[in-house]
């Protein structure tokens, strides 16, 4: 019997996909025998002049494959097999994407990291995963260097500067500025040390056999359902289902006539879907920044290099649409906005698309699911505050979070949703007692921990994690509920709502606090907002506590640290108290 949802899907969206029997560096060279002079990957630095001179460089389809190869070849000369753990740590880069496709080629796993780690961050990732070799950008390379020798199990460390793939002469321009930096570093080679630079000079023999569909191709670390930092094993197959997938929900893309724009970090799992693998399927160029930070550089890279698809995270959406000049920017040039990561404001959505003429829908995954499980249409209906429908070939259902007992369909009761599909992990590395609790339902359900409705047209609303949810006299409050308010508010830019504790222990009541980021030249009191909140709330949804703050804490994808809000709230309290 077909599922609800896809009676709503928008025409040309199919109930199920097939899944071609590729591994990832399958899907490179299928982009190369279909394009292989066309342009694969443009990196923008900089605009200067007024946008009429780009600092960065582009490779085409056929040059990124041999470049790949040759560093694929040398990594197997240094003795890196299928099944070694190969960590990457850098930023958005043509260098990301060699290091990446090289390792897979040989059968290698990807151990995704974030460059702006700490030390003690780097250390518990490269330990847990058992990484040998390391490829980082150089500005990484000294908190590499401070992790205690025998910590890990890294043997050689591959190092690499952003002006490496650049062409003559803007190499030597980029090198030069690079060198100005009071972080910069040009690690010494030998001991361990090589350069990223040096080995593709190189070249040699493949070996003759690479990795199944089946094989692990991905260790991406998650806090996951329950907080725990680990890695979801996610395969070839798994990725490839993903893109598939994805590139089916926009059913009207035109391969190899968009333009992506890649702002999203590659080290994390949303970036490696729709910042990779989408444009590589879809045989389409890939504009990609390494720094999406001013939010300016991202505006301009859609006005010059005319971009089309526009894969993002709420933060920069915002920013965008509330950037005092963002009228002087020509965006017009973009069709589709898939936001992911974190909630996305309908106000936003509205906004960005009468600027752009283009569409931003919300979307909805988790890593475990490599990431992708709903969407809304991009040219169907898109209903508020709703993560849209389920992808096809992904089964969903709603069950109580205690029992595991499945809710009728449509019945607007809350519960945990839970998925299937060819997206979902294998499991987490080395944790066969937490893969279990996730799997714990039998039969390929995986639990998300997210507490979800949905209604009759199949349509699914996250009303927030377990985690998340606040505790107040014996209700429970969802943060996500009030944040939508507030968004309405006229004087608010960017809010999160958290619950502070009152006291110790876990079941210590909670106070609803707002941490609240004003538009521009706006002005509000806590009174007002409260005020404002009890027009549209019940009692005690209503904020107790309202703090202006001039930015929300965030990952490097935009989702705001709820954690960190508390953590400080708690120890301005402690300061207070101990005065």
């Amino acid at each position: 019997m077909e599922p609800i949802w896809v009676r709503s899907y928008e025409p040309g969206v199919p109930a199920a996909v097939t899944v071609p029997p590729l591994t990832l560096y399958d899907l490179l060279a299928e982009a190369v025998r279909a394009a292989p002079d066309k342009v694969a990957v443009r990196l923008v630095l900089s605009y200067l002049l007024g946008g009429q001179l780009r600092v960065g460089g582009s490779m085409t389809y056929r040059e990124l494959l041999r470049s790949v190869d040759r560093f694929a070849a040398a990594l197997h000369r240094l003795g890196v097999r299928k099944g070694d753990r190969v960590a990457i740590v850098l930023p958005n880069s043509p260098q990301y994407l060699v290091a990446f496709f090289a390792a897979a080629r040989l059968g290698a796993i990807i151990v995704n990291n974030n460059p702006t780690y700490t030390a003690a961050e780097l250390e518990h990732q490269l330990a847990d995963s058992g990484a040998e070799t390391v490829i980082a950008l150089n500005l990484v390379w000294p908190r590499l260097q401070s992790i205690p020798q025998g910590a890990t199990a890294v043997r050689r460390v591959i190092v690499t500067s952003l002006e490496d793939l650049l062409p003559f002469p803007t190499r030597l321009l980029v090198g030069h500025m690079l060198r100005r930096r009071p972080d910069w570093v040009d690690p010494p080679r030998g001991e361990g040390t090589l350069a990223f630079a040096d080995l593709l000079r190189e070249d040699g023999p493949l070996p003759q056999t690479g990795p199944a569909p089946e094989d692990v191709a991905l260790f991406q670390y998650t806090g996951g359902t329950t907080g725990t930092p680990k890695a979801a094993m996610l395969t070839h197959r798994n990725l490839i289902a993903n893109t598939v997938q994805s590139l089916s929900w926009m059913c009207a893309i035109r391969p190899g006539h968009e333009v992506f724009l890649s702002a999203i970090p590659f080290f994390h799992v949303y970036g490696v879907m729709a910042g990779i693998l989408c444009p590589l399927r879809a045989v389409s160029e890939n504009v990609i920044i390494a720094n999406p930070i001013p939010i300016d550089l991202v505006m301009e890279a859609l006005e010059h290099e005319r971009c089309t698809i526009f894969p993002g995270v709420p933060a920069m959406y915002v920013h965008i649409v509330r950037h005092p000049r963002v009228r002087e920017f020509d965006l017009r040039s973009v069709r589709y906005c898939l936001s992911g990561a974190a909630p996305l404001p309908l106000a936003v959505q509205e906004q960005f698309g009468e600027l752009t003429g283009g569409r931003l829908v919300e979307g909805y995954g988790l890593t475990e699911c490599g990431p992708i499980t709903h969407g809304n249409p991009l040219n169907g209906v898109r209903k508020d505050g709703s993560i849209g429908l389920p992808f096809p070939s992904t089964e969903v259902r709603l069950v109580d979070p205690g029992t595991g007992e499945e809710l009728p369909p449509g019945a607007e009761q809350a519960g945990e949703l839970v998925v299937r599909g060819p997206q979902v992990m294998r499991g987490y590395w080395n944790r066969p007692e937490e893969t279990a609790a996730v799997f714990d339902l039998g039969d390929g359900w995986l639990r998300t921990g997210d507490i979800c409705t949905a209604d009759a047209e199949g349509y699914f609303r996250i009303v927030d994690r377990k985690k998340d949810i606040i505790k107040v006299s014996g209700f429970q409050v969802l943060p996500r509920e009030v944040e939508e308010v507030l968004y309405r508010h006229p004087a608010v830019q960017e809010v999160c709502v958290a619950g502070v504790p009152r006291g110790a222990g876990e079941r210590a009541d909670e106070q609803v606090t707002a941490f609240v980021v004003l538009k521009p030249g706006a002005t509000a009191t806590g009174t007002e907002i409260r005020t404002y909140c009890h027009e549209h709330l019940v009692g005690y949804k209503v904020p107790r506590a309202v703090e202006f703050r001039e930015q929300l804490p965030r990952t490097l994808v935009g989702k705001a640290l709820r954690r960190a809000l508390v953590a400080e709230a708690l120890e301005r309290r402690g300061a207070v108290e101990r005065a």
